[in-house]
């Protein structure tokens, strides 16, 4: 049975308990980590203030779980962090026979109809307690129907969370504009701050996080571009907010309010865009977020057909240390992506990696196929409220002006585009036949370039 990383974040009641979770997920904080052989029940001890450790069991099925710490949130931090465990594979987990403590939490939720259904019990003293508990339940249809009811009741409020989230937010955006952007960017990291524990109560935790990141994209700007930048980023919230609004259950608003889809979710999902194809790693960018996770971003070039481009996005605790890349920037490979559901696909799972592209000379980049302006646009009007989006641009040239300033100047036709932090080295002054950046919707942050001696690539 397998969990992930947002599955754990989706099962935490608040970003209280994530964060508390994050600082137990350590390998010295446990002993006797274990796991069935079928790979449903994990359990493990889990070293708390008192003489005792806590016990604490998960079934990965249904992802129920059980912690013998006092805590009234319902998954605790332990259990949270035990999963946590799991999904990132920070400690090994041993096969073994669950202990006793594991085999009666079993057959209390037997009882109780609260294991799923093809459960076996794996620990012998306690089969015949979780046998005696009687047969496998029927299915009730009554039973079945307010089950479903509750889901949707629980669908519902959480909906309704949300929706007072982003009315505190629009409330919040507003009172930044009367009190002046000058003084929002001189005490933006305080205010930011305040909001997105709103938005954290309020289930809106993807777009919280977008909020508590908004300082450190402020800061980077020249001082003279960061009113500006602060009004961009104040209107791209509202544009968000109201697009919640109008279709709540959108896939992709969902997932840029409130949480990404699960794996197993997308994998079962029949319409999931499925897209094989050659790709370039074109760079990976490592972030501590504020939360203490970090976060791994892949972006790849398709050289053949399909989406242009892909993001794999990983995200992992700091006290996991630095993993090892499963990429090498300027590598080709063929491999299978699932694209998550959005207007124009982008984030993606690797489902299948191939073989490498070894034999005979690498592809070449694909034209770009459309004018800068229209490459640079179109993302943004079908999202708005995206703070980066890929573009792969034409013939030209870095240079700088008057202050130091880097600049990509096109060869011919467009505009001349500013670019984010600094350039130096080979890119400098050579002539790139394609490049690949972000766009931020003001300035351009290089991935990789290509001209005529080589790939080069930036950051």
């Amino acid at each position: 049975m397998a969990i992930d990383l947002v599955a754990v974040e989706h099962l935490a009641t608040d970003q209280a308990s994530l964060k508390a979770a994050a600082g137990l997920a350590k390998p010295g904080k446990w002993s006797g980590i274990g796991i069935s052989e079928d790979e449903a029940l994990i359990w493990g001890q889990c070293a708390g203030s008192g003489a005792n450790p806590y016990r604490v069991m998960a079934d990965l099925r249904d992802r129920g779980s059980k912690c013998t710490c006092p805590s009234r949130k319902f998954p605790c931090k332990h259990a949270l962090a035990l999963l946590w465990l799991r999904a990132e594979a920070i400690v090994p987990f041993a096969v073994a026979e669950p202990p006793e403590w594991v085999g009666e939490w079993l057959a209390r939720r037997r009882a109780t109809g609260g294991v799923p259904k093809g459960t076996k019990a794996v620990v012998d003293k306690d089969l015949d307690a979780a046998r005696s508990a009687g047969p496998e339940p029927v299915y009730d249809a009554k039973t079945a129907a307010r089950r479903g009811a509750a889901s949707a009741r629980r669908t519902e409020d959480t909906e309704r969370l949300i929706l007072e989230a982003l009315d505190a937010l629009e409330q919040w955006v507003g009172d930044q504009l009367r009190l002046g952007l000058g003084g929002f960017v001189d005490d933006v990291t305080a205010r930011c701050r305040r909001i997105a524990a709103r938005l954290v109560d309020g289930k809106a935790a993807a777009l919280a996080g977008h909020v508590d990141e908004m300082p450190a994209r402020l800061l980077v700007l020249p001082g003279g571009d960061r009113m500006r930048g602060a009004l961009v980023e104040l209107a791209r919230l509202v544009l968000l907010a109201r697009g919640f609004r109008s279709d709540p259950r959108d896939p992709e608003l969902r997932r840029a309010v409130a949480s990404a889809e699960h794996r197993e979710t997308l994998l079962a999902d029949p319409a999931a865009m499925r897209v094989t194809a050659a790709w370039e790693v074109l760079a990976e960018r490592m972030r501590t977020r504020r939360d203490g996770l970090v976060s791994q971003t892949t972006w790849l070039l398709n050289l053949t057909a399909g989406p242009r481009f892909a993001m794999l996005l990983d995200v992992f605790p700091a006290s996991a240390g630095r993993r090892a890349s499963a990429f090498t920037p300027g590598e080709q490979f063929v491999g299978e992506l699932l694209f998550y559901p959005a207007r124009l696909p982008l984030r993606a799972l690797l489902i299948q990696r191939e073989a490498a592209l070894v034999d005979g000379p690498p592809i070449d980049w694909p034209l770009p196929g459309e004018s800068p302006e229209a490459a640079l646009t179109a993302p943004l009007l079908a999202e708005p409220w995206a703070a980066e989006r890929p573009v792969l641009l034409p013939p030209g040239r870095i240079g700088f002006d008057r202050a130091g300033a880097p600049w990509w100047q096109p060869r011919e036709g467009a505009a001349p585009l500013p670019l984010a932090g600094e350039v130096e080295g080979l890119a400098t002054g050579t002539e790139l036949i394609r490049s690949a950046a972000l766009w931020s919707g003001s300035r351009l942050e290089m991935l990789a370039m290509q001209t005529p001696w080589g790939r080069i690539g930036h950051g």
